[in-house]
């Protein structure tokens, strides 16, 4: 009977295995901060450290600038242009420096929905293909006016990108109109991810990776009486626990991937609730590094994951 079992999940899992192959990632975000004159040469240095260890994917978690700099079109310009010279494709999800927060007057006093409609005609600006200098095709969200939502297969991993951002998610609203944007946005995430892990299950994906910007963990998770649940104030709260609920069903590993608090770490977030979900949070502000992610898809645990080191920021240099 063992025999047999075994027999059989060694046949379920050929077509895996057969598809697959390891593939290299690289994870930054929250980068550069500060003074142009201060930020920006370390931040080139970074980008020709990930140049050179031709990575199959990058991926930018979003802030690609501080909170209290300008969000003007000319940084956001700056901060693309970056992401060009990046000879890997590049999945990008927007983080809440380059709009939600814009608000501020720190930060401009700008319309935070009308950076976010520029962001979309500049940084998407052609749907269903990644940035980088060697863009890859990707599936998006584009038809339902989420055209920065993307996921691809990469041998044998399916890679999702989805546009949920620090500030609580954006439900911290000032008016109607952005309470209206930030529901409608959290109810198109969710059905990009039910559809995001349905095309993995009819791809017989090994491994899910999810990159989102937000830490959903810093506030208004883990009460001390449970310590797996959001808050009822989380902006996160129902995009996670779908998030749970699919993962479950997957029944592979899942990779969350996010920034927002710029500290690099690993943990499982729900070890009962879903213990195939590992989080990985990147480095970010001051800490000008990235991380590196080696995918397997066939392995029984697919995520080889390292520091990426910044050769202008040695360990142990101030930062």
């Amino acid at each position: 009977m063992l025999k047999a079992a075994l027999l059989a999940a060694a046949v379920f899992a050929l077509p895996h295995m057969a598809a697959a192959q390891p593939f290299d990632l690289v994870i930054l975000g929250d980068m550069p901060y500060g003074p142009p004159e201060a930020s920006y040469p370390p931040f080139e240095a970074l980008i020709e450290r990930i140049n050179e260890t031709t990575p199959d994917l990058v991926i930018h978690v979003g802030d690609t600038k501080s909170g209290g700099s300008p969000c003007t079109n000319a940084v956001l310009a700056e901060q693309l242009d970056y992401m060009q010279r990046i000879t890997a494709p590049v999945l990008y999800t927007p983080g809440d420096n380059e709009w939600t927060d814009c608000h501020s007057a720190r930060a401009g006093g700008f319309d935070p929905r009308e950076r976010l409609a520029h962001i979309r005609s500049t940084y998407f600006a052609t749907p269903g293909q990644s940035l980088g200098s060697r863009p890859l095709p990707v599936d998006s969200q584009a038809e339902a006016g989420y055209p920065e939502n993307a996921r691809l297969m990469l041998h044998g991993a399916m890679v999702v990108t989805a546009h949920v951002v620090g500030s609580n998610n954006g439900f911290e609203p000032h008016d109607a109109e952005t309470a209206l944007e930030a529901l409608a946005r959290d109810a198109a995430n969710r059905a990009w991810l039910t559809s995001a892990f349905a095309a993995a299950q009819e791809a017989g994906a090994g491994a899910f990776i999810l990159a989102i910007h937000g830490d959903m963990f810093e506030f208004g998770f883990g009460p001390p009486w449970n310590a797996e649940a959001f808050l009822r104030h989380s902006g996160f709260a129902r995009f996670a626990e779908l998030l749970i609920e699919e993962a479950n069903r997957f029944a592979r590993p899942v990779l969350l991937t996010y920034g927002d608090s710029h500290r690099f770490r690993m943990f499982r977030p729900f070890p009962k609730r879903a213990p195939g979900i590992m989080a990985l949070e990147t480095f970010g502000a001051a800490h000008m590094h990235a991380v590196a992610v080696t995918v397997d898809a066939s392995a029984p645990y697919p995520f080889s994951v390292r520091p990426l080191l910044n050769p202008a920021q040695p360990v142990g240099s101030p930062e």
